[in-house]
């Protein structure tokens, strides 16, 4: 994936520990919206896209569900995702995956990798 983002994506500091949050990349020309998630000092990425019907998986810009689990949950149809892979475990796109971004934080900033 080629990236074009000469900036960080956002601090390490404004994803809470476990949280998620949303941010803004150019990838192969293309400007998309990324879910983020903090994993201590790790952050994972994929695209804000479900793979069962390609909506965003957010209810509001950057606002995103996680069940009692702590899977991601697309608030269009209710498809639960596993935090580690990106891989959907329950709902309309079970065994299916998010679509990863590689990442990695440095100077405390989350950069496209």
């Amino acid at each position: 994936m080629n990236s074009l983002n000469p900036e960080p994506l956002l601090s390490l500091d404004s994803i809470p520990d476990g949280g998620l949050a949303e941010a803004q990349a150019t990838l192969d020309g293309e400007p998309e919206s990324l879910v983020l998630y903090r994993d201590g000092g790790s952050v994972r990425a994929w695209l804000n896209v479900c793979p069962h019907a390609g909506r965003r998986l957010d209810w509001a810009p950057g606002q995103f569900l996680k069940s009692r689990e702590g899977q991601l949950v697309c608030a269009a149809h209710g498809a639960s995702f596993e935090l580690q892979q990106g891989t959907c475990v329950a709902g309309p796109c079970r065994g299916d995956a998010l679509r990863a971004v590689p990442v990695e934080v440095r100077d405390g900033q989350v950069w496209l990798a």
